[in-house]
């Protein structure tokens, strides 16, 4: 039932997918003891007096390490929540998914729909050009949900026809497999050897994390530097993992509790360079996003997770103000004020407001400001805001963090989404800290931009926080635990889950933020096989435009083939010709600069392109870091090149590609 305020504020329902809340098997748990004895481990927070408990609901488990991640903050941190959040609690409304439904906005998604309904003949090759393109785990990932789709279908006696994609995967008659397709599974074999390693991968052990239990107090991250393959689709990784685990006995607690800490995973040197979130081009980022979810849903296969997306009840939303609004709409309203703006103001103002107050206070972001003032605060900010005339000046430092955590607790939409939200808080269930990492990687590229963009400036100046940990005592476990029932438990979402389920995502909860924190700089990276499987399907969507065309042009002018085709080669060349003779030629046509040609080494680099463009005499109104140089056209819409990258390694990737400096908003 949809219910509505003296405001006129109308809650958001959400479809949770229980499964992903259970409680982690094998976690090594003891029965709470008496509630009513006092202790630091059941806690003075009254956690379990909940109304629930009246209900007649069991007393939930207590995990025995959870003293290392202090997690008397956490239930300090949702009492607080609970104190500062007064008001009706309203029911959330639920919807539960038709059977086949899942598996129909899946495919759809992921750019497949073309597989169970009639499209657009451009939607068809879209498709086929990525069908082409896939590994054989996220070849798997698709037959799965195709195969799911049909027995549906069936039970409701649809009448049309959805094809049997493993047709599709399926190699030519009289072949194992295709060569080239070998010899990629080949390469990728022997580089996820050199990177899943087991002497050199950091399990998060099943007993620590990936079932739900708890990580060391704070600790430094491991001396040994673990290589995050980029290069070789995470699910592939994951299969050769677990190919070579089996047979393999666990390990033992003292070998698990050793390796719990956190480990320094670095990227190896890619002479291509990294492409960061926001490099690539609405058309090139869309396939991205769909290969994306492919090649996340092969992941948590491969670690036998059964995950489905969850589902959220159309209502109402508030259509303007600061607190309780969409994140989109907070941003449409901002962006009239200051174009451009990724994250909202208000935030980026809380976020100042703090940081120039001081990042020395010891408790900041722990210690909870009053919540009446608190709450006086918000009704002013929402007043005056906009208008400019709010008092910073008299704002306390913790008020001004309880109002960041009260504006994320607000959203109607849980910063991670309704979509993902059983996703993140599954990626513990994956069996190492590298899978876990990758897992995380790609959740955070699904995330719509509006929430990947907020996340991102909540992150790096939770890093800020900590990085003064030796005189406000914010460690990067302190800020994990608290900060993760402000991120997960949104409106509503205690009401429908029982207290033995909130324990066991507690630590869960505290852990991931913890990774997000620990490893932003990664985890807003699009790894290369996916950049590879954008180039593989664009090249593939030219050959069937191209054939497409001949095909036409061949019955009305057959003669003029030839002579048609003749100076598109040469055009297409030119780039070639170019690189072939030494140099390549960069355009700087926002800046009035026809072109200029660089001599092409073994060791320029993007950067070299840039300083050379600086240096000219010409005046730039453009700050260097406000510059980019861009790999246009080829195998590639549009990209904005890492500064290391190198260029001849580049031409030999994408030959075609035309090299074009612009100004670009970081």
């Amino acid at each position: 039932m949809n219910r509505q305020d003296a405001k006129g504020v109308v809650l958001t329902g959400y479809y949770m997918n229980s499964d992903s809340l259970q409680p982690h098997p094998g976690v090594n748990c003891v029965e709470e003891a008496d509630p009513s004895v006092p202790s630091r481990r059941t806690g003075h927070y009254n956690v379990q007096n909940r109304s629930k408990n009246a209900a007649g609901k069991p007393p939930y488990n207590r995990c025995n390490s959870q003293d290392s991640l202090d997690m008397d903050v956490f239930w300090k941190e949702v009492e607080s929540i609970g104190e500062a959040d007064t008001g009706p609690k309203e029911e959330v409304q639920l919807k539960v998914a038709d059977e086949g439904e899942h598996e129909e906005a899946w495919l759809t998604e992921a750019g497949l729909a073309t597989l169970f309904q009639e499209s657009d003949p451009d939607d068809s090759d879209d498709s086929k050009a990525m069908l082409s393109t896939l590994t054989r785990t996220q070849a798997a990932a698709v037959e799965k949900r195709v195969e799911l789709l049909k027995q549906t279908m069936r039970k409701r006696n649809k009448q049309y026809h959805v094809p049997d994609v493993r047709e599709i995967f399926k190699p030519p008659q009289g072949s194992t497999a295709d060569p080239e397709e070998t010899q990629r599974l080949g390469q990728d074999s022997q580089a996820t050897e050199r990177s899943e390693n087991g002497k050199r991968d950091v399990a998060s052990s099943d007993k620590a994390m990936g079932n739900g239990a708890c990580p060391p107090a704070d600790q430094s991250t491991l001396n040994l530097e673990t290589d995050l393959n980029l290069e070789v689709s995470f699910a592939e990784q994951a299969l050769s993992y677990r190919e070579r685990s089996k047979g393999v006995e666990s390990q033992s607690q003292s070998e698990s509790e050793a390796e719990d800490k956190l480990p320094n995973f670095k990227v190896p040197p890619d002479k291509t360079g990294r492409t960061k979130i926001g490099d690539l081009a609405p058309q090139d980022m869309k396939m991205v996003r769909r290969l994306v979810l492919i090649e996340m849903t092969a992941l948590f296969d491969m670690g036998k997770i059964d995950w489905k997306s969850n589902k959220v009840v159309k209502l109402k939303e508030k259509e303007s103000g600061l607190f309780g609004v969409p994140l989109a709409t907070l941003l449409e309203q901002d962006q009239r004020r200051v174009p451009g703006t990724k994250v909202p103001l208000i935030l980026q103002r809380l976020i100042s407001h703090i940081e120039e107050e001081g990042l020395d206070t010891e408790g900041l972001l722990r210690i909870p400001g009053v919540a009446i003032r608190v709450k006086a605060l918000v009704q002013e900010l929402e007043a005056r805001f906009y208008e400019g005339t709010f008092s910073w000046e008299t704002l306390k430092q913790h008020d001004a963090a309880s109002i960041l955590k009260f504006f994320i607790r607000e959203l109607p939409h849980p910063l991670l989404t309704v979509e993902y939200l059983s996703a993140f808080i599954s990626v513990l269930k994956l069996p190492t800290n590298k899978q876990q990492l990758q897992a995380l990687n790609l959740l955070v590229l699904l995330l719509p931009e509006t929430s990947r963009d907020t996340l991102k400036a909540l992150m790096e100046f939770f890093q800020r926080v900590i990085d003064h940990k030796e005189q406000n005592k914010m460690t990067l476990n302190n800020v994990a635990v608290v900060m993760a029932p402000n991120i997960f438990m949104f409106k509503g979402f205690r009401n429908k889950i029982t207290e033995q389920q909130e324990f066991s995502m507690a630590t869960g909860t505290a852990s991931i933020v913890r990774l997000l924190i620990q490893y932003q700089n990664l985890l807003w990276t699009i790894p290369r096989f996916i950049i590879n499987q954008v180039r593989e399907q664009n090249t593939e969507k030219q050959k069937q435009k191209k054939a497409s065309k001949e095909k036409g042009m061949k019955r009305l002018l057959k003669k003029m083939t030839h002579d048609r085709d003749k100076p598109d080669k040469q055009e297409r060349n030119t780039s070639e010709s170019d690189s072939s003779q030494g140099f390549i030629r960069v355009q700087a046509p926002e800046f009035s600069k026809v072109s200029m040609a660089v001599q092409l080494t073994e060791d320029l680099q993007a950067s070299d392109i840039l300083a050379r463009f600086l240096s000219q005499e010409s005046p730039v109104p453009v700050k260097r870091e406000d510059l980019c140089l861009y790999e246009i056209g080829g195998n590639i819409k549009e990209r904005c090149l890492d500064e290391e990258a190198y260029m001849k390694a580049l031409l030999e990737l994408n030959p075609s590609a035309e090299w074009v400096i612009r100004a670009t908003q970081r």
